[in-house]
């Protein structure tokens, strides 16, 4: 399992407007080649669940995950219910940075393969970046990646070695 940490600084625009930018996923497929198709249902107030048809190399990957968006704290959660991968969860976060604001997206990726994950995870994680990336400058316009990290969990994290 991968996790990934970007931090995209998007001039001239509040966090509050990039944060309903964001959180209008139906529009990405208009805003951004990256992704395909996205269908959201709503759940409640503030919650949805979107199936989501996106770029993946050669292919498509292809999940529907459940959706919670806290307008106060301009952040939304997400967390994979079906799909390709075995998991993909996250977050995306707005924040005012002068001039303009700050989006911070983190994500847990696993895609299931244990015997490909050293040969595939770091493909997924490669593309998951570039994805990213397209889909806020295509909503946004301006966004410049500021950073990005990338962690691989220690696969003995008790440190059961004798």
């Amino acid at each position: 399992m991968r996790t990934v940490l970007l931090r995209l600084h998007v001039p001239h625009k509040p966090a509050s407007d990039v944060y309903q930018t964001l959180a209008d996923f139906e529009r990405y497929p208009e805003l951004s080649d990256a992704v395909r198709s996205v269908a959201v249902t709503q759940v409640s107030e503030n919650v949805t669940v979107s199936d989501w048809e996106v770029t993946f190399r050669a292919g498509l990957l292809r999940w529907t995950e459940q959706d919670t968006f806290d307008p106060g704290a301009l952040s939304i959660t997400f967390r994979q219910l079906e799909g390709d991968a075995a998991v993909f969860d996250g977050s995306w976060q707005c924040a005012d940075a002068a001039p303009g604001s700050e989006i911070v997206f983190s994500a847990r990726l696993d895609m299931g393969i244990p015997s490909l994950a050293d040969a595939l995870e770091p493909i997924a994680v490669r593309t998951l970046i570039s994805n990213i990336v397209s889909i806020v400058r295509g909503l946004v316009g301006q966004a410049e990646l500021v950073a990005s990290d990338v962690a691989v969990p220690d696969p003995d994290p008790v440190g059961s070695a004798s």
